[in-house]
């Protein structure tokens, strides 16, 4: 039963946002597949984003059918020790403005790599992802096997 996100449920959310570098996101492809692609990204409070390939298939599949879903996971040592999310969220290939300042400063924040694809001419061949959480699903092994847990972001 999905319940509206409590204090200790967002402090988990965002804790395992904040631990993890990477995320595996699944886009929808025009054929009715699912591609599900691993991709780095950055936050400002539960709101996700992602740097791609301007015209990649991520962006493509986005551009056809904004519905997502993804997984983030912190690294583990014993599966007793699993901690992550999933998530049912709308992506949005972001238009040039204020948006696309906030994903580059909080992906430049994380990443200072990336200031790379300025130096090296490829930053207008990049496509900005802005993701929002609507359904999150906690998983916690330390509660106990498959433990889980869900909420509505709001």
């Amino acid at each position: 039963m999905e319940k509206h996100m409590d204090q200790a449920f967002k402090e988990f959310v965002l804790k395992v946002i904040d631990g993890a570098s990477d995320l595996t996101l699944a886009t929808v492809r025009p054929d009715g597949y699912p591609q599900a692609t691993t991709v780095s990204f950055a936050h400002d409070k539960l709101n996700l984003f992602v740097g791609i390939g301007k015209h990649s298939q991520k962006a493509n599949n986005v551009r056809y059918n904004n519905k997502v879903s993804l997984t983030i996971n912190l690294p583990y040592h014993d599966w007793r020790e699993i901690q992550g999310l999933s998530m049912s969220a709308l992506a949005e290939v972001l238009a040039p403005g204020p948006d696309v300042e906030l994903a580059k400063s909080c992906l430049l924040k994380r990443f200072p790599q990336i200031a790379e694809w300025g130096e090296n001419g490829q930053a207008n061949e990049v496509a900005f992802l802005k993701i929002t959480p609507q359904v999150i699903s906690i998983l916690d092994y330390t509660k106990g096997f498959g433990h889980t847990e869900q909420g509505v972001a709001t």
